[in-house]
């Protein structure tokens, strides 16, 4: 089992703390959702969790080794991130920004091509092979983006590779939204860690196996989603009343 701690980080930014003594264990196996409201810390906690933002105060540990001691190409083959948003300006084709995913590992044109192949499928992009990516739409680049992180761990889910998701749902339209999240549960169902940031609390509640419930850039609450997703909690947080319904809920 793969294991990555956040152990009491704190990080700031234009001289406020985002994140104030943040300490959270994910392992690998189970699929992780982050929640909580505009601002709440969600985002850049993930950032910190991938190693592209250092904390100001405590550490980010992967199998019990501070992200700083990975070398760069070791830890992109242990993990890859999904971000919001990814601004590519050149007229790259789609398998060609897939097979970026392919560029910490040594080269291997043939197996990286079935790899290439391979995520595009997985990611529901197969269709937008022959296609340029600045051509695309805001949401069939989000399913390439994802396919080419899925390229990037693609034979690591017995080694507790980990995938990094920060809203990976933006931009799809709702079939499109649940065939990711599926993608996620059965990536983390093949040994893979993922953590993914959610706004969507209906969607957490029928993806996530764990729910890290974020606010004003603290924790309140990591568990199960039964227990996360706590009315009454989640009312304070959201200042709104919300209840359990056929999900979660405005009263």
């Amino acid at each position: 089992m793969s294991v990555l701690v956040a152990d009491r980080i704190t990080l700031y930014r234009g001289g406020r703390p985002v994140l104030r003594e943040v300490s959270l264990t994910a392992r690998s196996g189970r699929l992780l959702v982050l929640v909580g409201p505009n601002g709440a810390g969600k985002s850049t906690l993930l950032g910190a969790l991938s190693g592209r933002l250092a904390p100001d105060a405590g550490s980010v540990t992967l199998e019990g080794r501070a992200l700083s001691e990975w070398a760069p190409r070791e830890l992109a083959r242990r993990r890859a991130m999904l971000s919001q948003r990814v601004d590519l300006e050149f007229g790259f084709g789609v398998d060609e920004v897939v097979a970026l995913g392919r560029s910490p590992h040594p080269a291997d044109t043939l197996r990286d091509a079935r790899i290439v192949d391979a995520a595009l499928r997985a990611a529901h992009a197969w269709n937008l092979r022959d296609r340029n990516y600045t051509g695309l739409s805001g949401g069939e680049q989000q399913r390439v983006q994802l396919a080419r992180v899925l390229a990037q761990v693609w034979d690591g889910g017995a080694q507790g590779c980990w995938l990094l998701l920060d809203e990976p749902e933006a931009g799809l339209d709702i079939a499109h939204q649940h065939f990711i999240l599926r993608r996620a549960k059965e990536c983390a169902e093949a040994g893979f860690g993922v953590i993914a940031v959610l706004h969507d609390l209906n969607l957490a509640a029928r993806y996530a196996d764990d729910i890290a419930v974020l606010a004003e850039g603290e924790l309140r609450r990591h568990g199960a989603p039964e227990d996360a997703l706590d009315p009454s909690l989640l009312s304070g947080i959201y200042g709104i009343p919300l209840a359990h319904g056929m999900g979660i809920d405005a009263a």
